[in-house]
C-alpha cells in the first residue's frame, strides 16, 4: 500500500455566522449585553484556558468581571467532596453523580445574586464553569467548549487546573484520572441542560485565536453531519511501543519519535469540524451524540446505552516498536462494582498491516499453573524476575487481516511489528497491565501495573483450545455475489459489537437494520458511500480512514472510487447486535 491520503481534518461543510479573533467577536458580546440586559453568562468547559478569555472580556468594561471558580467552595471541601470518585487509587476512581452546582459556594453565590439585583442596571460578565447558574435567567449565555483530546494535551503540560483544585504538579495519570471520573461527567450533564439556551458557541482550541459562531449555524451543522456519513477528527499520539507505520502513511511529524495510537473514533474524545464558508470551527464530537443519540445509534441501540457511543475504533502501530503491556480488561460485573460503568471493554486486534515476524498473545496455555503464574507476576511487579510470558500464554502468529477476538477476561498483547486496527467497546481507560517488560513511560517514570486486579478478572478457561477454536480467525461467509462477498469475522458471543468484512471491486449494499455503522477502509486507495435515493452526497473514503454511517440512514452503497476502480478494496464494518 502507498502512502495513503488520509484526510486527518474531516470536516461537515455549511455556510453560516461566524467571527474570528477577539476584534470581531468582542463587538458581538457588546450587542448582547445592550439588547438582552447587562448581564452576560460565559459557560467554559473544564480545560479551557480562563485567563485568556478574561484578559479578552476586560476590553468591554463591564462594571463588574467574575470568574466561577473563586465562587466555588474552597479547594479542602472539593477534595473531602470529590474524594468518594477520584479515590486514593492512581489510575482508577469512580465514576461522579456530582453537579456543578455542588461545587458552588450558595453565601458567596447569594451575595452576588443579592449585588445584581440591588444594582440592575449595573454590567456584569459571569465567566467559567457554571456562569448560567450565577446569571440570571434572562443574561444570555456563550459557551467556550473543549473536546477532551485537547484537554489532556494541556494536563500533559500541566496548563490548566481542574474543576474547583489546582492539581497541575500531581502528574497527567492524577489529572487524567480526575478529568475522567468527576469533572468530564459533571461538565458534560451541565452542558447538555443549556444547548436550548446558548446563543453562541466559542472555540479557543488554538490559543489566541478564538472562532465564534451563532446557534443557528451551530444547529445546522449539527443535522448536516448526522444527515450523512462522517468522520470525526483523528488524534494521534506517541507510546512507549510506538512505531513508525502511522508517521509515513498519515504524513505526520517525522521529528516525533513514534506514533503508537490513533483514535480516529472515539467521539468522546475526538473532535467535530464544521468547514463554514472556508472557515474551520471545532466542537467535541460527542455534542452530536447528546444532541441526536436516537438519529445517530439509532432506537434499540440508544435504548441500551442512552447518549453514549458504544463503539471505538483506534489503531496501535508497533512497527519498528515493541510489544504492548501484557493485560486484561475487566468483566462486566467487576467494572460495575468497582468503577460504577455499566458495561465493559471487550474488545478485538484486526491485522491492518503485518510484518512476516509479527505476532499477538492471546490467551493462556492449556493447564496452565495459576498460583506460578501468579507469583511470577508478582515478583515481576516488584522487579524481583523477568516474567516469562510465554510460558504462560499463547503467542499466536499475525498476517495481515487476521482477526483476534479478545472479550474481557481474556489475557492479550500485540506485538512488534504491527498495525492493529482495534475495535473496542467505548470505555477505554480500564486496562489492568500485568507486565510491561521492565520499562518506563515517556515521562521516565514506571508505568502503573495492576496484578491484583488482573488476576481477579482472568477467565482462567480462555486457553489454548479455547482461543484457537473461538477467538483466532472466527471467519465465515454470509453472502456472495457477481464481484463481492460479505464475511461475519465476529465478535465473540459475549460481546454485543458484530463486525463484518466485505471485499469487493463492484458496488455493495449495506442496510442499516437499526444500527449506527462504524466502517474503515482496510484494503484499497479509496471508496465512494452513496445513496441510492440521494439521500446525501456522495462521501469519498481513504485506506485507514473510519467513518460513522447514523442509524437513520437505511440503505447506502459503497463502492470502488478514483484508483481504485477496477480494482478489489475491503472494509471492516462494526454495529451493534440486538
Amino acid at each position: 500500500m502507498s502512502v495513503s491520503n488520509y484526510d486527518k481534518f474531516p470536516a461537515t461543510t455549511l455556510s453560516g455566522y461566524i467571527r474570528l479573533g477577539w476584534d470581531n467577536i468582542l463587538p458581538e458580546f457588546e450587542r448582547l449585553i445592550r439588547s438582552h440586559g447587562p448581564v452576560l453568562a460565559v459557560e467554559t468547559y473544564v480545560g479551557i484556558h480562563l485567563s485568556e478569555i478574561v484578559e479578552a472580556l476586560r476590553q468591554l468594561a463591564p462594571d463588574l468581571l467574575l470568574q466561577t471558580p473563586d465562587l466555588f467552595k474552597t479547594t479542602s471541601d472539593v477534595e473531602t467532596m470529590t474524594q468518594r470518585f477520584v479515590t486514593d487509587d492512581p489510575i482508577f476512581g469512580y465514576r461522579s453523580s456530582l453537579t456543578l452546582s455542588d461545587y458552588l459556594d450558595e453565601k458567596k453565590v447569594a451575595e452576588i445574586e443579592q449585588l445584581l439585583r440591588d444594582t440592575p442596571d449595573r454590567t456584569a460578565v459571569i465567566i467559567g464553569p457554571g456562569a448560567s447558574l450565577v446569571a440570571p435567567p434572562f443574561a444570555p449565555i456563550i459557551y467556550a467548549d473543549l473536546a477532551r483530546w485537547e484537554h489532556q494535551q494541556r494536563m500533559k503540560n500541566n496548563a490548566v487546573s481542574a474543576l474547583g483544585i489546582d492539581i497541575r504538579d500531581t502528574g497527567f495519570s492524577n489529572q487524567h484520572k480526575r478529568a475522567y471520573f468527576n469533572d468530564w461527567p459533571v461538565c458534560d450533564a451541565h452542558k447538555k441542560t443549556l444547548f436550548d439556551r446558548v446563543s453562541y458557541w466559542l472555540d479557543t482550541h488554538v490559543p489566541t485565536q478564538p472562532k465564534l459562531i451563532d446557534k443557528a449555524t451551530f444547529f445546522e451543522g449539527i443535522e448536516r453531519t448526522v444527515n450523512k456519513p462522517f468522520r470525526v477528527v483523528p488524534y494521534f499520539a506517541p507510546a512507549p511501543w510506538g512505531g513508525q507505520w502511522m508517521k509515513e502513511m498519515f504524513h505526520l511529524d517525522k521529528d516525533e519519535r513514534n506514533y503508537g495510537w490513533c483514535f480516529d473514533c472515539v467521539p468522546e474524545e475526538n473532535s467535530l469540524l464544521f468547514d463554514i464558508d472556508g472557515e474551520r470551527f471545532e466542537l467535541p464530537s460527542i455534542n452530536l451524540v447528546f444532541l441526536r443519540s436516537r438519529e445517530l445509534l439509532g432506537e434499540p441501540v440508544e435504548s441500551r446505552f442512552g447518549q453514549e457511543f458504544p463503539i471505538r475504533f483506534d489503531f496501535l502501530d508497533t512497527m519498528g516498536g515493541g510489544y504492548l503491556s501484557f493485560q486484561v480488561h475487566p468483566t462486566t460485573t467487576f467494572i460495575k462494582d468497582h468503577f460504577g460503568m455499566s458495561y465493559t471493554q471487550d474488545e478485538s486486534y484486526y491485522m491492518m498491516e503485518a510484518k512476516k515476524n509479527a505476532t499477538v498473545y492471546l490467551g493462556l496455555k492449556n493447564r496452565v499453573n495459576r498460583d506460578a503464574m501468579a507469583s511470577d507476576l508478582r515478583r515481576a511487579a516488584c522487579g524481583e524476575l523477568v516474567f516469562d510470558t510465554e510460558k504462560y500464554a499463547n503467542k499466536w502468529p499475525a498476517k495481515k487481516h487476521d482477526h483476534f477476538l479478545i472479550p474481557a477476561g481474556t489475557v492479550h498483547c500485540s506485538g512488534p511489528e504491527g498495525v492493529v486496527l482495534e475495535i473496542s467497546a467505548t470505555p477505554n481507560h480500564f486496562t489492568f497491565k500485568m507486565w510491561d517488560w521492565g520499562r518506563v513511560g515517556l515521562d521516565g517514570k514506571p508505568r502503573p501495573i495492576n496484578v491484583e486486579r488482573g488476576l481477579q478478572v482472568i477467565d482462567w478457561n480462555r486457553d489454548t483450545t479455547y482461543t484457537k477454536n473461538q477467538l483466532f480467525n472466527v471467519i465465515s461467509t454470509i453472502d456472495e455475489g457477481d464481484g463481492w462477498k460479505e464475511e461475519r469475522t465476529g465478535l465473540h458471543p459475549n460481546e454485543f459489537i458484530e463486525t463484518r468484512r466485505h471485499t469487493f471491486s463492484t458496488k455493495v449494499t449495506h442496510r442499516g437494520n437499526g444500527s449506527v455503522h462504524v466502517l474503515n477502509l482496510v484494503e484499497g486507495e479509496e471508496v465512494v458511500v452513496e445513496s441510492d435515493t440521494q439521500a446525501f452526497e456522495p462521501f469519498v473514503v481513504h485506506y485507514a480512514e473510519t467513518f460513522i454511517v447514523p442509524a437513520q440512514i437505511d440503505q447506502y452503497s459503497i463502492r470502488p472510487w478514483g484508483k481504485s476502480i477496477g480494482k478489489t478494496c475491503m472494509t471492516l464494518k462494526a454495529y451493534i447486535r440486538f
